[in-house]
């Protein structure tokens, strides 16, 4: 891929939604077609960080630098299975930094403008609200891709953060879409899970991701290691399901 990087945000208000999981593995994925990618962990839980075995709490410089003090973004990023912009708890503090900054809502807009032609995807994780840090996400992105529980489907949720695309649209960035909602953390085995999918592509048709993710221990133990599931268990329906997920992907950005 040529020309300038992809933005992609993840995001959902509601926490638990295996959100994070889906940044990693995803960029993963995609970076094992040969897509150069970089994630920026915009969640002060660090989640992401830690995932790529990079302790939250050691780094010096992270995005909180960059949104608050407009360091260069490629201070904060280190190089794992995919590049990370990391978070540090500081990132908590960022939306009171930033709040009284005109433009507050372009500060990562603008600290990706240089590093545009570096990457063929940029990935955001976004922190579990509809807070200025995700709205910083909404507005640098091209496309949001809804990780959604389908256990406990709170569609109220889902149209709060249509309401806030709606708001993002009319003021900051007419372009942003959602590119699929994905049904996440999927018990295959219970009638909720089927009942709750249908819901969901009855509501949002085409938008709603042919993949599925489903439950799997996997999930909890690669990140504890330090890695992605497709490194931590290349073999195992986790990491096939997020190759579908890149591929499905990949093939909509073509259309």
């Amino acid at each position: 891929m040529n020309g300038q990087a992809k933005v992609i945000a993840f995001a959902n208000q509601k926490g638990g939604v295996a959100k994070t999981t889906t940044t990693l593995n995803l960029a993963v994925a995609f970076a094992e077609e040969g897509h150069r990618v970089l994630c920026c962990d915009m969640d002060p839980q660090g989640n992401l960080t830690m995932s790529q075995g990079i302790d939250p709490d050691t780094v010096e410089t992270s995005m909180y630098h960059v949104l608050v003090h407009h360091v260069s973004i490629r201070e904060v990023i280190r190089r794992r299975e995919i590049d990370v912009a990391c978070a540090s708890i500081d990132l908590a503090g960022a939306e009171i930094a930033m709040s009284t900054q005109i433009g507050r809502e372009r500060s990562l807009e603008k600290a990706f403008r240089p590093i545009k032609d570096d990457y063929d995807f940029i990935f955001i994780d976004t922190p579990p609200s509809l807070g200025l840090l995700t709205i910083n996400a909404l507005t640098a992105a091209d496309k949001v891709i809804v990780p959604v529980q389908c256990e406990y489907l709170s569609m109220r949720g889902l149209l709060q953060l249509q309401n806030t695309l709606t708001m993002i649209r009319e003021n900051l960035n007419p372009n942003v879409d959602i590119e699929g909602i994905l049904p996440t953390l999927v018990d295959t085995r219970t009638l909720h899970a089927k009942e709750a999918i249908e819901l969901l592509e009855e509501s949002f048709g085409e938008r709603v991701f042919a993949s599925r993710i489903r439950k799997t221990v996997r999930f909890a133990e690669a990140p504890v290691q330090g890695m992605s599931v497709l490194k931590y268990d290349p073999d195992g329906m986790a990491a096939h399901a997020y190759r579908q997920l890149a591929k499905e992907v990949l093939h909509n950005g073509q259309r």
